[in-house]
């Protein structure tokens, strides 16, 4: 080829200028380039096509008006250019290519030699510009055109094969847009004529076999006979055994072989057939270096594949990947480009498909983005635009279920009317728009309760499934929605010809989402809360029986735990305590196993969604089963299920910083074990915290960390590594004093004492949650305000007492009669509303003999298992070098008000413990965030005097302020602490949590403690600048105990103290606003 080209060089290089063969010579050399040019096929190297064209023009222009060979120069030049943009994707090219034709076959009137061949290169542009602008009239008119051409190849003709393949391909297209079978069976019966004429080795004997396997193919898709698909795959097969290894067909062949081969798993769920697609599109890939033309396709399909995996199996890293290859391909897509919209569609789809499994609305949100850039990138009339309708419709809908936001809701409806109106009757895609337009509606009539959207969504369900043919994709979400929707007008009207109608339904449904079907528990979970309306109505305890049985199944999950599981799960639990059904607990305990499960799939995150996500799928769902455990006389069992469903993102953080060293002493195995899940965790948690896109890496990573700890686990002694601790566990927690767990449900509020060698004591309490949830809001505006009237004052003992009376009280005397001593500690572990409750300070404040205070020292801890791992970590430390002291103060902060005192506050630690410490301080231009973490990572007891800022909405976003900005908890968990042991926050709301999630305990105070502090004081609301200075003296006078050391487990007693000094010298809210939390 090379050498060819540099001939026709040679050739022109000795042709004079304006030479009547000139225009041949400069046509043949651009020929000799094209030809290379389509040998090497790379994308981003055009030079011979761009050489071969400008050549072309050359040509052109010296073929003038009149000239006998202008058309053959126009057709040369058309064709190179409709070759550059099927390789660009530039629309100008296209339509310079076309105008080209058209004036050519304007010099060919029919008898003309290349009258054939410019009808032929005239359709293909035609129908090029159709795939890409989805205009109808250039698809009909490349039809018209083609059958022309045809008229002119009589039997026998050496291009016959060529020309019916070419209106094969271009009615099969016509299908695709108006959904008219006629048009596809006479492209596969033209495809078949092709073929009949290509003896063995034809050169285009692939094509037209790939052709009429892609069109056999869409007739199965359309009329669901399977012999369609299966001759497809055999036509595939064979098509393949005649593309040699290099053969420049082989990558699509490959492709379309995969595509069918993925169908028919779908048909007929046998796995080897995915696996099979899977690597065939890996295969047709590795024929595409980075630039090739067809790469982007290969791996949007390979994407599509591997989420078809995913949801079959339920392996998290297919999903992860299948995004990783969509972001590549739409990186690697330039604007303008052909693919770009499908690009944008399949990771739009995939990202949806991973917010569905790990409900960070981070992936909705971007999901919905590239629908609309999809969207905008099919204007009116383009054959794509009713798929990105749909898809932008759905991906909406599924925002406002999560954020309730009704212009969402009414957008995805319009959007939803705007793509059924492109699927009229007879159309492939009718069934699923109605289905989805009926879901929508039905949502709208739950908000707005218009009872002519329930009817309309009604009609629409009956309306698709009717278009369903057996078995085909659409029919369980058909049957889902319909069952969905009769149940609805059942619990209208009462007429329980719809409930029976209902039930009936979700069984067709769930007979078609076997386990281990993506929807599987949504189609349960439509039939047991039928089955128990029914029961309700009829009390027939067969119904009520068959419920739970179903509901039952939930607890042998076998694949990837997604968010529509543990749906059904606190589905279960919902039914079993509305009808005090003996599964209740079990329904808990297999709901809290699934959160557990369905939290390792999502990971470690700090981020905003992420945690609005998991706050809401733990929302009282662990007071609830603490609850259930107490009135089934579970008590120990209570006490395990409200550990696993309490503070999960500090017991995942803790997941990484277990301790080893009891395993790295059990051996060599031991020892190695514990040196890779180190490595492992430290990996994984740096990918987590990073501010990339780590996803696929992340996977990876938790894939390694899931097989380090199942091996182990099979050491003796570590059965239990990471598991849920027993009870015999969270039992240590008490080694010092008891612990009281008050827990708040709806179901009934509750105290019990833990203690460590016998078993736990109930005291029910006489208070129901709506009263703690009024006792709580009261008391929070009452300190907001504090000190601005004798009333307030008042009014806040009156809480105090209220406490007392209905909470504290009962459980002093529990205390009394176990026979814990006077004046010792207890530790108090309160739940939902309870954490916002000062229940250190409860009283009847008539004398000093009738307050808490008088009878125990109150700590408190988020968890037992937050005390367990801070009392263990003082024993590992007690052989430790000298601690040393930081205090940091910050009056001047990067904003907010001055704070007057802080200076003098740190001045009188240095002066009481610069003796008994090393010690540093941190102040004014010194006091920034970078080296405030420094501090944090270098000394081992902290003092932080400063402003406090609560972020109630964006919990990991609350703050100490320096000089320089916010010292943020995201900030403060980064470090890997080594040996701290106290930490004083002499600042306002440190204790401050998440405002509708309280008990995932995310405020400064617990970031502390979980980052390594074993002892921490925190303050409950804001501080004053001056009486804080008080009582930061007075505490550190009562801390050095008479040795003259510090041991940070006396600051609840030096506290304690300080307070007692205190208490005809501050104000009460003042007095009580500090807390201690650990040791």
């Amino acid at each position: 080829m090379g050498d060819n080209i540099q001939q026709w060089r040679a050739v022109l290089q000795c042709c004079p200028n304006r030479h009547p063969d000139q225009w041949l010579y400069l046509s043949m050399l651009a020929i000799s380039l094209c030809d290379r040019f389509k040998q090497e096929g790379v994308l981003y190297d055009l030079s011979d096509l761009n050489e071969a064209i400008d050549l072309h023009r050359a040509a052109l222009a010296l073929c003038t008006t009149g000239h006998p060979n202008r058309s053959d120069c126009l057709n040369n030049l058309a064709a190179r250019l409709c070759c550059r943009s099927r390789q660009e994707g530039a629309l100008s090219d296209l339509d310079e290519a076309i105008d080209l034709n058209k004036a050519a076959l304007a010099l060919c009137p029919p008898g003309h030699s290349n009258r054939f061949s410019i009808l032929n290169n005239y359709a293909i542009c035609l129908h090029d510009r159709f795939k890409q602008e989805g205009v109808l009239c250039d698809l009909n008119e490349a039809i018209d055109l083609c059958q022309a051409a045809l008229a002119l190849c009589p039997t026998g003709h050496p291009n016959q094969s060529g020309c019916l393949n070419n209106l094969a391909i271009s009615l099969y297209d016509r299908f695709q847009q108006e959904g008219a079978l006629s048009d596809l069976d006479e492209a596969i019966d033209l495809n078949k004529a092709a073929f009949a004429l290509c003896s063995p080795g034809h050169p285009s004997q692939s094509v037209i076999l790939s052709n009429l396997a892609n069109s056999l193919y869409t007739r199965f898709e359309q009329r669901g006979i399977l012999s369609d698909l299966d001759e497809a795959i055999d036509l595939d097969q064979a098509t393949l055994a005649l593309c040699p290894p290099g053969h420049s067909n082989q990558s699509l062949i490959l492709n379309n072989y995969a595509i069918h081969l993925h169908v028919r798993f779908e048909q007929m769920g046998t796995p080897s057939d995915l696996d099979e697609a899977i690597d065939l599109y890996q295969a047709a890939l590795a024929l595409h270096p980075p630039g090739h033309s067809n790469q982007s396709s290969s791996i949007n399909n390979l994407a599509i594949s591997l989420h078809s995996r995913f949801q079959q199996r339920g392996v998290l890293s297919d999903l992860d990947d299948a995004i990783d290859l969509d972001q590549f391909a739409l990186v690697h897509c330039p604007p303008g480009h052909s693919n770009q919209p499908l690009c944008l569609n399949n990771l739009a789809v995939h990202l949806y498909a991973r917010f569905n499994q790990r409900g960070v609305l981070s992936d909705l949100d971007e999901a919905i983005d590239l629908d609309r850039a999809a969207l905008a990138l099919h204007p009116p009339g383009h054959s794509s635009r009713s798929d990105s309708l749909n898809n932008l419709a759905i991906h909406l809908y599924v925002r406002f279920k999560e954020r309730g936001v009704l212009s969402d809701l009414d957008e995805a409806i319009d959007l939803d009317h705007a793509a059924l109106a492109l699927h009229p009757p007879g159309h492939s895609n009718r069934s699923s728009s109605i289905n989805n337009l009926a879901s929508h509606i039905h949502t709208r009539f739950l908000q707005r309760g218009v009872l002519s959207d329930l009817a309309e969504a009604i009609d629409l369900d009956q309306a698709a499934l009717a278009l369903c043919l057996p078995g085909c994709s659409n029919q369980s979400l058909s049957l889902q929605n319909l069952a969905i929707h009769l149940r609805t007008r059942f619990q209208l009207t009462g007429v329980l010809s719809d409930l029976d109608g209902a039930i009936e339904l979700a069984r067709a449904a769930l007979e078609l989402c076997p386990p281990g079907h993506c929807n599987h528990f949504i189609s349960l979970n439509i039939l047991a809360i039928s089955l128990s309306a029914r029961f309700k109505q009829h009390s027939q305890s067969s119904d009520l029986n068959e419920a739970f049985n179903i509901y039952g199944q939930l607890s042998q999950v076998s694949h990837a735990v997604s968010h529509g599981d543990l749906r059904a799960a606190k589905s279960w639990t919902t039914s079993a305590e509305m009808m005090k059904h003996s599964s209740a607990l079990s329904a808990y305990q297999t709901a809290l196993k699934l959160l557990a499960d369905w939290q390792h799939v999502t990971g470690l995150s700090s981020s905003s969604h992420h945690f609005d996500v998991v706050s809401k799928a733990t929302s009282s769902l662990a007071m609830d089963a603490f609850s259930c455990g107490v009135r089934h006389g579970a008590l120990e069992t209570a006490v395990e299920l409200m550990e696993q469903g309490r503070a999960v993102f500090w017991t995942q953080l803790a997941h990484f910083q277990t301790p080893l060293d009891a395993i790295s002493a059990s051996g060599d195995i031991g020892k190695a074990l514990a040196a890779e899940f180190k490595e492992v965790s430290l990996h994984l948690r740096a990918m987590l915290e990073s501010s990339e896109d780590k996803t696929s890496q992340i996977g990876q990573l938790t894939l390694q960390r899931d097989d380090v700890i199942s091996r182990i686990r099979m050491l003796p002694d570590f059965s239990r590594f990471l598991l849920p601790p027993l009870f015999s566990d969270l039992q240590q927690a008490a080694e010092d004093g008891p612990v009281i767990v008050v827990n708040s449900s709806q179901y009934g509020c509750d105290a019990m004492i833990i203690l460590s060698a016998q078993d736990p004591v109930h005291i029910p309490l006489d208070i129901a949650q709506a009263n703690v949830s009024e006792l709580s809001k009261k008391f929070q505006s009452l300190v907001r305000n504090a000190g601005s009237s004798d009333n307030q004052l008042y009014e806040i003992v009156g809480v105090l007492r209220t406490l007392w009376e209905c909470v504290v009280g009962p459980i002093v005397e529990a205390l009394q009669e176990l026979l814990v001593r006077p004046g010792s500690r207890i530790w108090w572990c309160p739940t939902a509303e309870f954490t916002l409750l000062p229940l250190h300070a409860a009283g009847l404040y008539v004398n000093r003999n009738s307050n808490l205070s008088r009878f125990y020292i109150s700590s408190y801890t988020p968890t037992l298992a937050a005390l367990v791992r801070a009392r263990q970590q003082v024993a590992r430390i007690a052989g430790a070098s000298t601690p040393h002291f930081a205090a940091i103060g910050q009056g001047s902060p990067y904003e907010g008000a001055e704070l007057a005192h802080v200076a003098a506050e740190l001045g009188d630690i240095a002066r009481r413990v610069a003796s008994v410490l090393p010690f540093t301080s941190l102040t004014g231009g010194d006091a920034t965030v970078q080296r405030a973490l420094d501090a944090l990572s270098r000394h081992q007891w902290i003092h932080l005097a400063c402003h406090g800022i609560p972020n109630r909405r964006k919990p990991f976003d609350s703050s100490f302020a320096m000089r320089d900005g916010p010292l943020t908890i995201t900030d403060i968990i980064r470090p890997r602490l080594q040996n701290s042991e106290f930490a004083f926050l002499s600042a306002c709301h440190t204790t401050v949590g998440y405002e509708s999630s309280p008990d995932e305990s995310i405020h400064l105070a617990a970031a502390m403690q979980f980052s390594g502090f074993r002892s921490v004081i925190g303050s409950m609301w804001s501080v004053d600048d001056k009486v804080i200075g008080q009582l930061v003296s007075a505490f550190y006078e009562n801390m050095v105990d008479g040795s003259g050391k510090l041991d940070c487990r006396r600051a609840a007693v030096a506290l304690h103290a300080a307070v007692k000094e205190l208490r005809t010298k501050i104000p009460l809210e003042q007095q009580i606003v500090l807390v201690h939390i650990g040791v």
